[in-house]
């Protein structure tokens, strides 16, 4: 099993900014893909942002220019920094990696983005 820490969310003007991290456990490995969904309330879970092993990314078009996501392969953890963050961007967001063609999710991180 491939376990997901996430940590980073919170609470922010419209405007602001937000780095959000997910860390995979330790002896894990083959990690394929880790990437980003978030879930509005009364919404359905949505792709955010991907990045591959290779470094390849992939970005929602609601996000894009705004968000980045990047990797630390050495660490199997993945970041998203969150910019220019406006109240449509408030969801509870979860990590997810992709092992061996098998998917493991993060327990999510609320980000709430308000004046």
């Amino acid at each position: 099993q491939v376990q997901l820490v996430e940590s980073g969310g919170g609470l922010v003007q419209p405007g602001g900014s937000l780095r959000l991290s997910c860390a995979a456990s330790r002896n894990s490995f083959s990690i394929n893909y880790m990437g980003w969904y978030r879930q509005a309330p009364g919404k359905q879970r949505e792709l955010v942002a991907t990045v591959t092993s290779g470094g390849s990314t992939n970005y929602a078009d609601s996000v894009k220019g705004r968000f980045t996501i990047s990797r630390d392969n050495a660490k199997n953890t993945v970041y998203l920094e969150m910019n220019s963050l406006n109240p449509e961007d408030t969801a509870v967001y979860y990590c997810k990696a992709r092992r061996w063609a098998s998917d493991y999710w993060g327990q999510g991180t609320q980000v709430t983005v308000s004046s």
